[in-house]
């Protein structure tokens, strides 16, 4: 079997590798596809918390803040596992975990204990992050390093498709039974129970399936790198550039509901229906920016889309009607290609600690957690206008990011 080597690993492939590659990527859509759809469920149940047990806005963000908090946590444990068990039962395992934590959201429900849920969101997280950690290198290792950003953000198309999908179903089936009184929880039960089933079947279809080896290169001929996996100046600038971009993408996806709410006078579950539009502008922008990425130089794109998702925002904090709306659901389009140009960034160079720089990077989607919690806190205290100072800073560090952050000279050691 040839071995094809990459950035410090190398893919055991088999004679015509390139047929071998499609079971792989068919998960890895799958993957992506579950892993959105779960994570934008969070959109929708911020909002039906937050009436079913009258929280504040800052209680109700606990939810993205237990849920985000666990890459903080888990992500550099997860890449050990991952070089321990390989990337394919890495896979497996996160679908295994986030099964079981979908399937505690059933006795949440019967006793009706926000505590538990939270807990719950915290056990599929485990799941997601293992998912994230094993997932993100496969994609940029399965191919050449040049279109590594352009291959990334067209598999993180198809996980758009799971982030369309998840608003109009938690609208659907959850945020249209708050209108009953006494519902309790059970609007959340038998919707993630399902869920579980779903993971629990992927997974053992994953297990089954014979997908590319990647393994060690320390015996391979390629440059080693000195120094410390922070000796990357690309790789700090990016760790933050993730934080800051998972942030500012989670906070407005997670109160975007609520602002449509008051900003157009409707329903919640009649506003979520916008979020879906919010998360769809992105599949549209990763879409077209696989196409983009292949012409222009991602960190061109990227500032372009920093400016572009400042601009917006403004535009839309400043206005009323559909015209705010809109505006802030059209930050979704170029939000779209900012992970994958940022992590492709960060991790450019590395070669040997690639996976450990994964780890790290997978570490900062803890800014999920952080930046949207802090958008529940001002907004308890102040209007939506001050609130949304947050992710226009957020912003306005990956516009640094695409001008200066990520040129990867090294540090003297």
């Amino acid at each position: 079997m040839a071995n094809i080597p990459f950035q410090g690993k190398v893919i055991d492939s088999y004679p015509g590798s390139k047929q071998n590659y499609v079971p792989a990527l068919v998960s890895l859509g799958v993957l992506y596809f579950m892993m959105g759809a779960i994570t934008c469920l969070n959109d929708t149940l911020v909002p039906y918390f937050k009436a079913g047990f009258s929280l504040s806005y800052s209680q109700s963000s606990l939810v993205q803040f237990y849920f985000f908090l666990t890459y903080g946590l888990v992500s550099i444990p997860a890449g050990k596992i991952v070089d321990r068990i390989g990337y394919k039962m890495g896979m497996v395992t996160g679908f295994s975990i986030a099964a079981i934590g979908a399937m505690l959201f059933y006795p949440a429900s019967v006793f009706h204990q926000y505590s538990l849920f939270l807990g719950a969101l915290f056990i599929i997280a485990i799941g997601i992050v293992l998912l994230q950690v094993a997932a993100n290198p496969y994609v940029t290792i399965l191919g050449p390093a040049k279109t590594a950003s352009s291959r990334l953000t067209l598999i993180q198309g198809v996980g758009s498709l799971g982030t369309t999908v998840a608003p109009i179903f938690g609208a659907y089936f959850i945020l249209s039974q708050l209108q009953h009184k006494n519902m309790g929880s059970e609007a959340v039960k038998y919707p993630y129970l399902g869920i579980a089933v779903l993971l629990i079947l992927i997974a053992v279809i994953v297990s089954r399936l014979n997908l590319p080896v990647i393994g060690s290169s320390a015996n391979s001929p390629q440059q080693k790198e000195g120094g410390s996996v922070f000796s990357f100046r690309n790789l700090n600038f990016g760790i933050l550039g993730i934080f800051f971009y998972v942030g500012a993408e989670v906070s407005v996806g997670t109160f975007l509901t609520n602002y449509v709410a008051e900003t157009l006078s409707v329903e919640v579950h009649d506003a979520n229906n916008y979020v879906a539009f919010y998360w769809g502008s992105m599949l549209v922008g990763r879409l077209l920016g696989a196409i983009v990425l292949k012409a222009l130089k991602p960190q061109l794109v990227l500032v372009i889309c920093g400016i572009a998702a400042v601009g917006l925002i403004i535009i839309s904090v400043n206005t009323t009607g559909l015209l705010a709306v809109w505006a802030m659901i059209a930050v979704g389009l170029f939000n779209s290609v900012m992970f994958a140009i940022i992590f492709s960034l960060s991790v450019d160079g590395l070669g040997s600690h690639t996976a450990k720089g994964s780890g790290l990077l997978s570490t900062a989607i803890a800014g999920g957690a952080i930046v949207s919690y802090a958008m529940g806190i001002i907004k308890d205290n102040f209007d939506w206008k001050i609130t949304f100072i947050i992710p226009v800073i957020c912003y306005l560090y990956i516009v640094f990011y695409g001008v200066n952050g990520y040129k990867s000279k090294v540090r003297a050691s």
